[in-house]
């Protein structure tokens, strides 16, 4: 299992928790809500808790607890800027559907289901 960041994600990464002056890394996870039934969450981590996996690129690490992990697998994280918008983007192949505004998505049915 694995996430990958681009530089613009590491770099915004580092960026922030410098900012906050502490953390170890961008904690991501998954929840159900929406119009579609998921979507992402972003807190600072502090700690690697049990059943967290820590992702490191171009030196910056995302941390992902194990529920959220299955739904995150093979993701790509990117930052974009659009206009006075910034924020981070996923590349998820997790993923089938996202509702119009964008904000939450649903998910492939596992494999011989």
């Amino acid at each position: 299992m694995a996430i990958t960041l681009t530089e613009n994600a590491a770099k915004q990464i580092r960026k922030q928790l410098a900012k906050r002056g502490k953390g170890l890394a961008l904690r991501i996870g998954v929840k159900k809500v929406g119009c579609s039934g998921f979507a992402y969450t972003f807190d600072y981590a502090d700690e690697v808790r049990a059943g967290d996996q820590m992702f490191e690129s171009h030196n910056a690490n995302v941390v992902i607890d194990v529920a959220s992990l299955p739904y995150l697998d093979g993701s790509r994280v990117d930052f974009v800027r659009e206009g006075l918008n910034d924020s981070f983007r996923f590349d998820n192949p997790n993923v089938d559907n996202t509702c119009g505004c964008g904000e939450s998505f649903s998910l492939k049915e596992p494999a011989g289901v």
